[in-house]
């Protein structure tokens, strides 16, 4: 099994297409199909069911996905490796983050790293915090800054990058708005929710915490980015429950406590995968993040 023949697997795997994959690629579509012929031969297994507008993986070519993107990533981080011994770091840093995230400026924090390190190429990805971490322990991804649960950890490596408490926001002509006091999940039973999608470590946190509760809640206005969220609750359309950094990004809103059962807060954390699987461009970046002040939003 040729390392090409897994390249080019994961590349028609991932743009299900083999015309577009064969662009990308910068190969033959004939020569593209024939290096997937010949895996399939060798494998003795379908892997891809093609129609005459794309193709899709079957179970065979999905088990060998997984297995495929592993390699290929051990693969680059050896390159890496033996290029930072010789004292030039090279190769991609794949880089995942969720929207907004506290304890680290992301942009100002590539800008540092590719001006110390120009010889890597940056690929940036945004996503909820469930698919970065999938995508981490996948070896798509070098690391990931996302929200921290407990089943991470199986996994993953973690660094801390900041604890904060979730806030309630509602507009300031809600009837929480006037008292202006804490508020707990209970407080909050029979509201309208505006609310990320369930993957978002914002929603994570507030579902745990409103379970611990016993508190059951709805979701009505789901989003997939902080403005939409904030413009809904700007609106008096619902309320929502975030990171307490969010109250800087809409001060006309009212920001009020949540007081959560336990111990829980919404913390974040650097995703990364074994201290073995580790490229040298992840341990280049964490490093420029712990020696560096880079986090955007005062904890306080």
């Amino acid at each position: 099994m040729e390392l090409r023949h897994l390249q080019h697997f994961v590349a028609v795997a991932e743009d299900q297409h083999f015309t577009r994959a064969a662009e990308r690629l910068m190969v033959s579509q004939s020569g593209l199909s024939a290096s997937i012929r010949a895996l399939e031969r060798e494998l003795r297994a379908p892997l891809f069911v093609r129609t005459t507008r794309r193709v899709t993986l079957t179970e065979a070519g999905r088990a060998l996905l997984v297995e495929a993107e592993r390699v290929l990533a051990q693969v680059r981080a050896a390159h890496e490796a033996v290029a930072a011994v010789q004292g030039v770091l090279r190769g991609t840093l794949a880089l995942g983050t969720e929207q907004c995230i506290a304890g680290v400026h992301v942009a100002r924090l590539l800008a540092a790293f590719r001006g110390r390190h120009p010889d890597v190429e940056i690929r940036l990805r945004q996503a909820g915090s469930n698919a970065l971490a999938e995508e981490v322990a996948a070896g798509r991804l070098d690391l990931a800054f996302a929200y921290r649960t407990r089943a991470d950890g199986d996994q993953l490596r973690s660094v801390s990058l900041t604890s904060e408490p979730m806030t309630v926001l509602c507009h300031p002509r809600h009837r929480f708005a006037a008292p202006g006091a804490p508020l707990c999940p209970a407080d909050l039973a029979g509201e309208v929710f505006v609310d990320f999608h369930p993957d978002w470590g914002p929603r994570r946190a507030t579902d745990a915490a409103f379970a611990a509760a016993g508190v059951r809640r709805t979701v009505a206005l789901e989003v997939n980015d902080v403005h939409s969220l904030l413009d809904l609750v700007d609106e008096n359309l619902g309320v929502a429950v975030v990171p307490r950094h969010f109250r800087h990004k809409r001060p006309t809103l009212t920001a009020l406590p949540l007081r959560e059962p336990g111990e829980a807060a919404y913390e974040t954390v650097a995703l990364l995968p074994p201290e073995r699987s580790t490229s040298p461009a992840a341990r280049a970046l964490v490093a420029l993040l712990e020696t560096e002040g880079l986090a955007p939003y005062r904890s306080s």
